[in-house]
C-alpha cells in the first residue's frame, strides 16, 4: 500500500544520489496557454532521468541476498539506466534486457554503468518477457520498471519536491508508458491535496492506460506505433491500475505530429533538446481547457549546446526525399539518408557492429515521423544510426544497403 509515511521514507533515501531539480519558469508556455507554466528538468539527475528514484528506493528495501543474487529488468532505456546505478552504488550485478529498437545513446550509457545489456524484441513487452525468462534461468531479482509499489513510491518523490516548491500547485502533468511514475506522482499528489488535478499524457499510438480506463480493466493494446520508445507499452501495470484509476483525473493522447512540434518548441524558446516521451507533457498543453493556473510539467529534458546540425533551417513541413527520410537542419556534407528495422546488412553478409556514442541528430521522416540518430561505426566507415517512424516497404540505396521499416540510418555518399 502506498502511504505517506512511505514517501516520505523514500524522498529521504533518494536524497543520497539524487539532485533537487528546481522548477523552471517557462515564459513562453505561460504565454500561450494563459496559464502559470512550470517544467521539471529530471534529466538534470545522474543518470539523465526520474527513474534513478524508483530503482534506487527499490534497491535500499532488498536484503543483503536479493542483491547479491544479481538483479535484471527490461526496460527502453532510463529504468536501465537508474538499476544499472543503483547496482553499482550497492556492489550488485545487473542485467539489462532492452528492445532492440533503443536508442544507442542509452545503451552504451546503461553498459557504462557496469551492466551487461541483453537486445530483444521490437518494444518493452517483448523484452521484459525476455527478463523474466532470464531471471527464472539464472535466479537473478527481477526489479519491474513501473508495476512494482515500492518503485512507483520512489518516482513520487518528485511529487513531494514540486509541493515544497510550488505549495499551491493546480496541475501537474506526467508522461505515462505503464504507469509508475504516474502512480508515484498521482497517489502522492492526492495525499497532500486532494483537489489538486493530476492528468497523465501517454502517446496515441500506444495508449494501454486509456485503453485500460475506458475497459475498466488492464488491457493490452494490439499495435505500437510512436516515436516515444520511453512510453511505448502495451500493457499498464496490473498492481498500480487501482492507484491509477483512483488518482488520475484523466488521460491525454498526443500524436506523434505534436511532439515534432513540441520538439521546436522547446528548441526555439527554450534551447532544449527534449527526448520523445519527455515531449508528452509539453505537446499535451494545447489540449487542457483551464487558464490561470498553475501547472507543472513532468519531462525529461535534455539540456544540449545547440549546433549547427539542428539550428540551421528547422522546418517540419519541408518535402521528403526520394529515400522517405530527410533531415530538419543541416547533416555532414555527401551523406545519404537511408531506412532499416534493426539490421544493416551488407553485401558481404556482414552485420553492423562496433557502436560509437557520438553527435545526436534530430531527423524527420515520411509522415510527420521524429526522432535522433548517433554514430556507428562499420569497417572503420562512420555512420548515423536511430529510431523512426513508418516505412513501409524496402528501399535500396546506391545497391549496397537494403533497408525495411521503422529505422534509419544516413551514410556517406559513394
Amino acid at each position: 500500500m502506498l502511504t505517506l509515511e512511505k514517501f516520505e521514507e523514500a524522498s529521504e533515501i533518494v536524497k543520497k544520489v539524487t539532485l533537487e531539480t528546481k522548477l523552471v519558469y517557462s515564459d513562453y508556455f505561460s504565454a500561450q496557454t494563459g496559464n502559470r507554466v512550470y517544467l521539471k528538468p529530471e534529466n538534470l539527475q545522474f543518470t539523465g532521468a526520474y527513474k534513478l528514484r524508483g530503482a534506487y528506493y527499490k534497491m535500499s528495501t532488498l536484503t543483503d541476498e536479493e542483491r547479491a543474487k544479481g538483479l535484471i529488468t527490461a526496460s527502453a532505456g532510463n529504468h536501465a539506466q537508474g538499476v544499472a546505478y543503483a547496482a553499482k552504488c550497492y556492489g550488485s550485478k545487473a542485467t539489462i534486457v532492452m528492445p532492440t529498437t533503443t536508442p544507442l545513446i542509452k545503451v552504451n550509457r546503461t553498459r557504462g554503468y557496469g551492466a551487461e545489456v541483453v537486445l530483444h524484441g521490437d518494444v518493452y513487452d517483448e523484452a521484459c518477457a525476455k527478463a523474466y525468462e532470464l531471471a527464472e534461468e539464472h535466479g537473478y531479482t527481477f526489479i519491474h520498471p513501473f508495476d512494482d509499489l515500492t518503485v512507483a513510491t520512489g518516482q513520487g518523490t518528485i511529487a513531494m519536491e514540486i509541493f515544497k516548491e510550488l505549495p499551491l500547485v493546480d496541475y501537474i502533468l506526467v508522461p505515462i508508458g505503464g504507469g509508475g511514475l504516474a502512480t508515484g506522482v498521482s497517489t502522492l499528489a492526492k495525499l497532500l491535496n486532494p483537489k489538486i488535478k493530476v492528468i497523465a499524457v501517454e502517446p496515441a499510438g500506444a495508449a494501454c492506460l486509456k485503453a485500460s480506463l475506458e475497459a475498466g480493466k488492464v488491457t493490452t493494446v494490439s499495435k505500437i506505433n510512436t516515436i516515444a520508445d520511453g512510453t511505448a507499452v502495451k500493457t499498464p501495470g496490473s498492481k498500480i491500475f487501482p492507484y491509477l484509476q483512483k488518482n488520475l483525473d484523466d488521460v491525454i493522447t498526443v500524436e506523434d505530429e505534436d511532439l515534432v512540434v513540441a520538439f521546436l518548441d522547446m528548441v526555439e524558446n527554450h534551447k532544449m533538446i527534449v527526448e520523445n516521451s519527455g515531449l508528452l507533457t509539453v505537446a499535451a498543453l494545447k489540449h487542457l481547457n483551464v487558464q490561470k493556473k498553475k501547472i507543472d510539467l513532468l519531462n525529461e529534458l535534455k539540456q544540449t549546446i545547440i549546433t549547427d546540425a539542428i539550428t540551421k533551417g528547422l522546418d517540419p513541413n519541408a518535402p521528403m526525399k526520394d529515400s522517405g527520410v530527410e533531415w530538419i537542419g543541416e547533416v555532414p556534407e555527401h551523406w545519404e539518408v537511408c531506412a532499416f528495422k534493426r539490421k544493416i546488412t551488407i553485401n558481404n553478409g556482414k552485420d553492423y557492429k562496433d557502436f560509437l556514442d557520438n553527435e545526436i541528430y534530430p531527423v524527420m521522416g515520411s509522415g510527420g515521423c521524429f526522432a535522433y540518430c548517433s554514430k556507428f561505426m562499420y569497417d572503420g566507415e562512420a555512420l548515423l544510426m536511430g529510431r523512426k517512424g513508418t516505412i513501409d516497404k524496402p528501399l535500396y540505396i546506391n545497391g549496397k544497403f537494403w533497408v525495411v521499416d521503422t529505422m534509419f540510418y544516413a551514410v556517406p555518399a559513394k
